[in-house]
């Protein structure tokens, strides 16, 4: 068998990708940037890992030995599922082995913007706290999630899992299903304009589909409370990010946080690093799903479809 990770830069320089020597000839690039350099990469491989870079017709046309495409995510909208049916190639992808490390990038987002720590860490190192004549400093006020209303959009396997460890700590959780499908839930299903008005958190958790795109606007975010906290560890593209800019320096909302992003990496153009509130907005680059142990299981759950594919069973198969 002759492999080829094509952005292993996307899984890390910490986990182990050898083992896959296991099944045969080797090569491991970093970036693949280019539609070209994806055709000489993948011409005469057997199998190939990929977590963004498109597999389409064309690549697919050119790679005749091509039999698997693993797909290092558990998303594969940038694999030609239709036409690698047709050419007969299998397709897998990875689900649910990041639901811990997005779940816990939540709750590290929400309580760096609710309790200020930003803010609270620069007081202490620029010095002004060894100045004080007192032994605390009350200058951002925090309030408590206990009591509190979390709202959550999208209540699939990450969202579900946010709201048993938001109900730990006494929060009433409520969510909105962005498919209109998911009614069956353990929490009370509210309408997305009431989900809104009367949420103190809202988390997003929700693929982006016709029915998320631009789903949080100007007018949606005008419906929040002043003191609400907004998260989205979705897809980029469900909040418009110029209006959530405008609502930000406005003080519609208290903050936001955000993983995802419509363009990434972020654009230098993006009104969201023009924004006068600074610290209102926490933006970290695609990580909630990076932790140690989530790379090293989408690792594992590669390794064990492939041998599953040469096996001939059915493991994880998209096609």
């Amino acid at each position: 068998m002759k492999l080829a990770i094509l952005d292993a830069a996307t899984l890390g320089e910490d986990v182990n990708l050898d083992i896959f020597k296991d099944f045969g000839y080797l090569e491991i690039y970093p970036i693949t940037a280019t539609k070209e350099e994806t055709i000489e990469r993948v011409k005469d491989k057997n199998i190939i890992i990929t977590n963004k870079v498109v597999i389409d017709k064309d690549v697919m046309d050119n790679a005749p030995n091509l039999k698997l495409i693993c797909v290092a995510a558990t998303g594969y909208n940038n694999i030609d599922i239709n036409y690698a049916k047709q050419k007969g190639i299998a397709v897998t992808n990875v689900a649910g082995y990041s639901t811990n490390s997005v779940v816990q990038h939540t709750f590290a987002m929400l309580f760096y913007l609710l309790e200020s720590l930003r803010y609270y860490d620069d007081y202490v190192k620029s010095g002004e706290y060894s100045k004080s004549p007192i032994f605390t400093h009350i200058g951002r006020p925090f309030w408590e999630i206990s009591g509190k209303t979390w709202g959550i959009i999208g209540l699939g396997t990450i969202g579900k899992k946010v709201a048993q460890v938001a109900e730990s700590f006494g929060c009433d959780v409520i969510y909105y299903s962005t498919s209109g499908k998911n009614l069956s839930q353990s929490y009370p299903h509210k309408a997305l304009d009431e989900l809104l008005s009367v949420s103190d958190i809202v988390s997003i958790h929700a693929p982006l589909n016709e029915n998320t795109k631009n789903l949080i606007t100007y007018d949606k975010i005008k419906l929040m409370k002043k003191t609400a906290i907004l998260l989205n560890l979705g897809r980029g593209g469900i909040v418009n990010e110029k209006d959530l800019a405008k609502a930000i320096d406005e003080g519609l909302i208290a903050a936001a946080g955000l993983d995802v992003l419509e363009k990434e990496p972020i654009s230098p153009d993006n009104p969201l690093l023009s924004i006068k509130n600074k610290d209102r907005l926490l933006i970290t680059p695609h990580i909630a799903w990076t932790s140690l142990e989530a790379r090293q299981t989408l690792v594992k759950e590669i390794y064990l479809n492939i041998e599953a594919f040469i096996r001939g069973k059915q493991r994880n198969r998209v096609c």
